[in-house]
């Protein structure tokens, strides 16, 4: 990336002394060695979004971080949540947010907006972020959040790491035609992180129709018709009956003429996008060699 030198004032309009040239040229040599002089890091980082609290926590140290979300305690919705133990927590409140004092404050795009609009009001530097759904989308945004923390070395390890463990998982043998089934019928189509982590699994994912919307209902019809080899389910709420699964214990279901195994993902793999999505991977490619009879 070039670099840009500061602007001077015209020499030419005043006579300088030839002390005061050879300090501009002294200056003018650092600069051209070292660079221009970076800003320095946030000392109190904040952050209002489970999303942005996790790549917080991983990648800054945790005595300049002045709060993160409570759901980051969570540990069945939090990858972080040993970390997230360690700092004071907030409830998306701006006064919470304005208590703290950080210098800088990470938020998702659907955040608490009224507080985020009060904070920006206040003059406090907040940085929203959307949600990818691609990896490469995933690793601009862990290179982005790195570089406002000051930790752009500790970014690109992680982004290593992912890659690393992403290159060794083999996809699955054959394409499984893979329904993922939210809550209340719901399933998940392309455009999303989701679809992305299916597809890189080796799997197709039924709910990836151009003609559909990247969150639409499922209803038990379209599940049968659709004959999925492996329906995806939030793994914690696999073993309790739940009304928002009840079309998956539907009479219909326990005579069709081909086999349809259930699964379940941690959701805490597969909401945020940070290291974690290998792990979700991961638990995608291994379910369907199971199916296939592989290791």
């Amino acid at each position: 990336m070039r670099r840009l030198l500061p602007s001077f004032p015209s020499f030419r309009q005043r006579p300088e002394s030839r002390g005061g040239r050879g300090a501009f040229g002294l200056f003018l040599a650092v600069v051209l060695l070292f660079g221009t002089p970076t800003i320095a890091a946030p000392a109190r980082i904040a952050s209002m979004n489970l999303c942005t609290d996790e790549l917080v926590l991983q990648l800054a140290d945790l005595d300049r971080v002045v709060s993160v979300s409570y759901l980051s305690r969570d540990p069945g919705g939090s990858n972080v949540a040993a970390l997230a133990e360690q700092v004071p927590v907030n409830h998306g409140l701006a006064e919470e947010i304005l208590a703290a004092r950080p210098d800088i404050v990470f938020a998702g795009i659907y955040t608490s907006q009224a507080s985020v609009a009060l904070l920006r009001q206040a003059g406090m530097k907040v940085v929203a972020f959307d949600a990818p759904v691609s990896f490469e989308e995933v690793v601009a945004q862990i290179r982005e959040v790195a570089a406002l923390l000051g930790e752009a070395s500790r970014g690109e390890t992680m982004i290593a790491d992912m890659e690393r463990r992403l290159a060794a998982i083999a996809p699955a043998p054959k394409p499984l035609r893979t329904l993922v089934l939210r809550p209340n019928g719901f399933t998940v189509g392309g455009g999303s992180l989701v679809d992305t982590l299916i597809r890189r699994a080796g799997l197709a994912n039924l709910g990836a129709d151009p003609a559909l919307s990247t969150y639409r209902e499922m209803p038990l019809e379209a599940l049968v018709l659709a004959k999925p080899d492996l329906v995806i389910l939030d793994e914690e709420e696999v073993p309790a009956p739940a009304l928002a699964y009840d079309v998956l214990r539907h009479p219909v279901l326990r005579h069709m003429p081909y086999r349809m195994t259930v699964t379940g993902l941690p959701s805490r793999l597969w909401t945020c996008a940070g290291p974690a999505i290998v792990d979700a991977v991961s638990v995608l490619a291994r379910a369907a060699g199971r199916i296939e009879g592989t290791p």
